[in-house]
């Protein structure tokens, strides 16, 4: 990865709605070789996914602390933590907690549905949630 594909991932960072002719304008680089450094990126795995980001107002986001039983691997819960509706992003992390989940919902009772399925999986043992208020 140059610093032309680090630009690119600024950019969309940014503006995930950017087209390939107004990045390829920032970056100096013609539309065709911006979408094909795109899909390099998309094929290599350093892009995961585009999403759409809701605005607080329209939404409801919540961040999930989660302890798993330390037999079962923390690579297995994340697996299936992914499989639920309304999880974002799941992050293995140091600390008192094993796992940190960003939930993202159209408003509080999916954000609740979302933990009532994340307290059901096998191997967690404890969860401390905080609804995120305001972003910036």
């Amino acid at each position: 990865m140059d610093e032309i594909d680090k630009e690119i991932i600024r950019i969309l960072k940014q503006n995930g709605r950017a087209t390939y002719s107004e990045i390829g304008k920032r970056v100096g680089l013609s539309e065709g070789a911006v979408r094909k450094r795109i899909k390099d990126l998309v094929d290599s795995g350093v892009i995961k996914k585009f999403t759409l980001k809701l605005a607080l107002s329209e939404g409801a986001e919540a961040i999930a602390l989660v302890s798993v039983k330390p037999s079962i691997p923390t690579s297995e819960i994340s697996t299936e933590l992914l499989k639920i509706p309304n999880v974002e992003t799941v992050y293995e992390v140091t600390g008192e907690y094993d796992i940190a989940i960003i939930i993202s919902a159209m408003n509080i009772a999916e954000v609740n549905e979302c933990i009532e399925r994340i307290r059901k999986i096998d191997g967690i043992i404890k969860t401390n949630t905080m609804i995120i208020l305001r972003s910036w």
